[in-house]
């Protein structure tokens, strides 16, 4: 697999790496086991671990290559890294391959990576020419081009308003199910200029580039990226310690709200409303760390500008689960 010259920690800004090192940091003594689910470029990573040099840390990615580069950066901590090359909704199936029953701190970094972005070839970037490929694990099946050339127009519809909140769904839908007759899609210059021409010119100028969404919506159907977080995070709060910690940052709104509303059903309780007294088995399991969501400050947001979108949320495990889910996973 081709990589660059540039290390990781050259390629890699962290975002928002000391709130999250703040809200993680009480809970990191000697022992703790931290499970970094989307380990990218490891730079939260090597912070951690070298932060707190008696804690574990259970590396995983759906990327090879991110867990290649991230290795080399990570390497004079070897002894304190385990490496699993896997979804993070797999993070009940790693931890069990490793004897670990539980971990006192868990972070999730969602969506794309700025080093797959910045990859022109994986085509997750629609400013350069690049095979319509899209795919985070190379070895996944599906690609953006097998999407956009085999899906009716019904469904590539329904990706691109779910997925990319894309007003003008339908009308590109129809405009690309046309355009493949001719010829299957192959590259993103191709899709871009469709785009150019397909979205009305007020919108192009008033809604930042034609692509965005579009891009957007393909990325995370390929990756079933909503699918796999919506199943990771109840397994993931299911192997959280009590007293452990759980961080995540979300670039944007469909992975914030499936955050949010899983964080808040831990931090509620289930009593029947109106009892003068909490049901046992009903008390809230979670404490919400931060009020709402987080943002970068603007120190931040000058110095990296990707950040602008980003949302972090956290919380703490009080009480023991009240039940443990095992959602369906695709086998390893």
């Amino acid at each position: 697999m081709a990589t660059t010259d540039a290390t990781a920690a050259q390629r890699h800004v962290p975002v928002m790496l000391e709130p999250i090192l703040d809200l993680l940091g009480p809970v990191l003594g000697d022992g703790a086991v931290h499970v970094d689910g989307t380990l990218g470029m490891g730079g939260h990573a090597e912070a951690v671990l070298r932060r707190h040099p008696g804690v574990r840390l259970v590396a995983i990615d759906r990327d090879p290559l991110a867990l290649e580069l991230a290795e080399e950066r990570l390497t004079p901590f070897a002894d304190r890294v385990d490496y699993a090359h896997a979804t993070n909704d797999e993070i009940g199936d790693v931890l069990d391959d490793l004897g670990i029953e539980a971990a006192q701190s868990m972070f999730f970094d969602l969506g794309v990576s700025s080093f797959q972005l910045d990859e022109a070839a994986r085509g997750f970037a629609y400013a350069q020419d690049a095979p319509l490929d899209m795919r985070m694990d190379p070895g996944a099946p599906t690609t953006a081009a097998d999407v956009l050339n085999s899906y009716d127009e019904r469904e590539l519809s329904r990706v691109l308003h779910e997925y990319g909140e894309e007003r003008f769904a339908r009308k590109i839908a129809r405009a690309v199910v046309r355009e493949r007759e001719q010829a299957p899609f192959e590259t993103s210059a191709r899709l871009v200029e469709l785009l150019r021409s397909t979205i009305p010119a007020a919108s192009q100028r008033s809604g930042g580039h034609p692509a965005k969404r579009t891009f957007q919506a393909l990325r995370i159907e390929v990756n079933a990226e909503l699918t796999v977080w919506e199943r990771a995070l109840p397994e993931a709060l299911a192997r959280l310690a009590v007293g452990g910690r759980i961080a995540v940052l979300s670039f944007h709104s469909l992975e914030d709200r499936i955050t949010k509303r899983g964080l808040a059903a831990g931090a509620a309780s289930t009593s029947p409303a109106g009892l003068p007294v909490e049901l046992e088995g009903h008390a809230p399991e979670l404490r919400l760390l931060t009020r709402g969501a987080a943002t970068p400050d603007a120190a931040e947001l000058a110095a990296n500008p990707r950040s602008a979108s980003v949302r972090l949320r956290a919380a703490e495990r009080i009480r023991p689960a009240r039940r443990q889910t095992h959602p369906e996973r695709t086998s390893r």
